[in-house]
């Protein structure tokens, strides 16, 4: 049963055990409040606590997380992680909306030449799209 409501992104993410360098490329598969799923190459095993950085936003966001469950995929494994502290739970829904943003200002750019500010490209996609980004406030854990 899924506790959490997610939604997809498409954040590069790496995660390795602790000790480990968590260069493990991984394709981010959606967040939720608290956790996150991905697609990864290896297995890990369900219980353990693994390192999660995000290196495409300044600062660059690590954390710790627990496997929550590993299953396999076509293309590898999938992962559910859960994020043992809540703060960074939020942290992350952060840096999903950074990017989001990004891809944003990119398509802008592409799509109709006007090349925006970071400023600009949030103001507009806060406008046209922070109502379909879900708050964690508004839903119930189930």
């Amino acid at each position: 049963m899924r506790h959490y409501i997610r939604h997809p992104v498409d954040l590069p993410i790496q995660v390795g055990a602790l000790g480990d360098s968590a260069d493990n490329n991984l394709q981010g598969l959606n967040v939720g409040f608290g956790g996150l799923a991905l697609f990864a190459q290896v297995a890990f095993e369900p219980g353990c606590i693994v390192k999660v950085r995000i290196n495409v936003v300044d600062p660059e966001f690590c954390s710790q997380a627990r496997v929550v469950w590993c299953r396999a995929a076509p293309c590898g494994w999938e992962l559910g992680l859960e994020f043992l502290d809540a703060d960074d739970a939020f942290r992350v829904r952060m840096v999903e909306q950074m990017c989001h943003i990004e891809n944003y200002r990119a398509a802008v750019l592409l799509r109709e030449g006007r090349a925006l500010s970071a400023e600009e490209a949030a103001r507009e996609w806060i406008s046209r799209h922070a109502a379909e980004f879900p708050n964690p406030d508004n839903h119930v854990r189930h």
